[in-house]
Parts: structure tokens; sequence; C-alpha cells
């Protein structure tokens, strides 16, 4: 048997709703309103869930945890993660490689919680820390996220199945 690699491309962005408490990468964040959404609107779980679908061509979050679903109001999105990774073994054998991701907001300041949020992704995707990155830039204040309207994120994540040297 051969090992056979996909990538794929998440991204996901949410405005800010001050009746919400933020919470990115399964990180609760102190004194920052929250984004709204359906879900948490965990921006980074949503783009690394959107990225390992991707991957495995199973389509997008939405497909699988639909915002008119009630089921999934106020969602625990690194659970939504974790059903995720598991699904993708489950159904094709697929294992997380790695994850880079980039948070992407003018406040509040994410350093301080990234390794926290590497730790809530691993355990949602069954690897080390060594497999998943997260990193927090601004955009200059430019855009929405400039403006201090919302928080993007971006994620690619690299899975595999087989073994090598079948």
């Amino acid at each position: 048997m051969t090992v056979e690699r996909r990538v794929g491309v998440g991204y996901d962005a949410h405005r800010f709703s001050p009746e919400r408490s933020l919470v990115i990468g399964g990180v609760p964040i102190p004194n920052t309103p929250g984004l709204a959404g359906h879900s948490d609107a965990d921006v980074l779980a949503h783009a690394v869930t959107d990225a390992l679908l991707g991957a495995s061509a199973l389509g997008d979050i939405g497909r699988h945890f639909p915002d008119d679903d009630a089921r999934y109001a106020d969602a625990d999105s690194v659970e939504l993660l974790t059903e995720t990774a598991a699904r993708l073994d489950r159904e094709g054998g697929w294992r997380v490689v790695n994850v880079d991701s980039t948070v992407i907001c003018e406040r509040p300041r994410l350093q301080p919680h990234v390794a926290r949020m590497v730790e809530r992704l691993c355990g949602a995707l069954r690897t080390e820390a060594a497999n998943v990155s997260v990193k927090a830039t601004t955009s200059d204040g430019m855009g929405f996220t400039g403006r201090g309207e919302g928080i993007a994120a971006f994620a690619v994540a690299l899975i595999e199945r087989g073994s090598e040297g079948s």
C-alpha cells in the first residue's frame, strides 16, 4: 500500500457581538466581545474543520453542521472539530499530519493564548503540538478586521492514509 496525502484550506470570519463571550481555538478570551454565529463562532476551529473537510473531499462545515440545525446552536466548535477528525479516520482512514493556521484581528492580542489554543486543537485532532501551528497577526488597520469589526482565520491541513513500505 502506498501513502496518499491531501491538502485542504479553510477560512472563516465572524463579526463581533457584545452579547457573546469570545472563544478562539477552544480558548475563552476574557475582556473582549465575542463573535456572532450559530455555534460558539470559533473562527479558528471552523477554519481548521473546513481545511480537514476540504482535504478529504467531504464538503464544508455548513454541510456537516448546518446553521439552521438547532443541535448546533451555541455548540462548542472544538467538539465539532473532534467529531470531524474522528469521521475522517472512521470513514476514510485519514489521519492529520499537520495543521498551520493564522488568526487575523487587531484586538485582542492573542499571543498569550496561543499555547493553550494549540493544546486544545491537538486534543481534537489527536496529534502532537509539533504538528499544529497557530499564528496571530493584524491587518494593519485595513479591511473589516483592521477596523475592529470582526476576526478571520485561515488554516491549511495535510492528511494522509495508508502506510509506507507496504
